[in-house]
């Protein structure tokens, strides 16, 4: 990568004075698994996420996998959107389901939720919503999709931590249940790691036991474990007190970080308004402008775009697919998905980050708007 490079990501860490002498108290303490610091993260993250059913794991997509088992997603059907990172749609697959795609807004990349219902079947266990680049989807029609067909909503929040809908933080009992993702470039990173927040208390408390084989890690042992029985099998998704030591020193950091990367996307509001359509913030909400989505007017016109702005220095990209057009998914057949369509051949994001300076944010400004008056 070019030195001088404007990248799209920027991986945020707290000042060295800050989490060095934390971490080394941690790796010295002969207690580096899961243990007090996975309690303290959790119980920092409640007022974050509006929810105190908060499990930490140890990926975003380990946190989906729980919360599809939790679901009983198993033999059946999930609802969900094919314009996503395949790690959204890899767990429903590993769980023994089979995803059936839903359309999307072509608007704002997030799944319609009247589509969504069209495709409900017998077997549908879930339905697995995204909010693109940290803009919430319509929780308040997935919420009642969910409430008439007795069926859990589950909501990749990878994009989304801070982010609001109707007043209530992202994660909030809203949801059935709400993934976070801690991984290397989103706003805060454990350098990996997840987050499940869970609307039903029974089903935190049986998360808690899946994401350690299902051993209750709680309970009295008198041999170190030994004893302990299995009832209800489960994985190794749970996060370690090291992870868990940089998300308490990240967590600091994260409201400042959120006020940039608004404050990045409002500058565009502003600097880009009547050249380039810009994938809108829905009403109600507030988002966490992970990403800062332009729409151009076809494929042809956003390919010239990236070259263009490649060579201007600034990295911009799709940044995912859709998922329907994968080999690992080819078997399971879409209908027609013109939003989808619509999407993924017009979308392109821009840097938006926390660390952008403004010379930065005027130089992106400034090439999309040489490349907009050139066309």
């Amino acid at each position: 990568m070019a030195a001088n490079l404007i990248p799209l990501f920027r991986v945020h860490m707290p000042p060295e004075e800050e989490l060095l002498p934390a971490l080394r108290d941690v790796l010295y303490s002969g207690q580096v698994g899961q243990g007090p610091k996975v309690e303290e993260f959790e119980a920092a993250l409640a007022p974050v996420a509006g929810n105190r059913n908060v499990l930490a794991v140890n990926s975003g997509t380990s946190a989906l996998q729980l919360a599809l088992r939790l679901a009983g997603a198993r033999g059946g059907s999930v609802v969900t959107t094919p314009m996503t990172c395949a790690a959204t749609v890899l767990p429903v697959l590993a769980e023994g389901a089979r995803p059936v795609w839903a359309d999307i807004d072509p608007a704002t990349g997030n799944i319609d939720p009247l589509d969504a219902e069209r495709k409900l079947a017998p077997d549908t266990r879930a339905v697995l919503a995204v909010h693109w680049g940290g803009q919430p989807c319509d929780m308040t029609a997935l919420m009642d999709l969910g409430a008439r067909h007795g069926i859990p909503v589950i909501v990749d929040a990878a994009h989304a931590l801070g982010a609001q809908w109707a007043g209530e933080p992202v994660g909030s009992p809203a949801a059935d249940f709400t993934c976070f993702s801690l991984q290397a470039i989103k706003h805060i990173t454990t350098i990996d790691g997840g987050i499940l927040t869970t609307r039903d208390a029974g089903n935190y408390r049986r998360g808690k036991l899946l994401r350690w084989y299902g051993i209750d890690r709680d309970a009295e042992q008198a041999d170190a474990r030994v004893a302990a029985d299995i009832g209800d099998w489960g994985y190794k998704f749970h996060m370690n007190d090291v992870a868990a030591t940089i998300g308490l020193a990240q967590l600091r950091h994260l409201p400042g970080i959120l006020a940039a990367h608004r404050g990045n996307a409002a500058f565009y509001d502003d600097a880009l308004c009547g050249l380039v359509q810009a994938a809108p913030a829905r009403r109600y909400s507030e988002g966490a402008w992970w990403l800062y989505t332009l729409l151009w007017r076809d494929g042809g016109q956003r390919a010239a775009f990236q070259a263009f702005m490649r060579a201007a220095g600034i990295q911009v990209s799709r940044v995912h697919g859709r998922l329907n057009r994968l080999t690992c998914f080819r078997e399971y057949a879409a209908g027609p998905l013109p939003g989808v369509d619509e999407f993924f051949e017009r979308e392109c994001c821009i840097p938006v980050h926390w660390a952008l300076t403004e010379a930065d944010r005027r130089a992106v400004a400034g090439a999309v708007t040489e490349f907009a008056e050139k066309r």
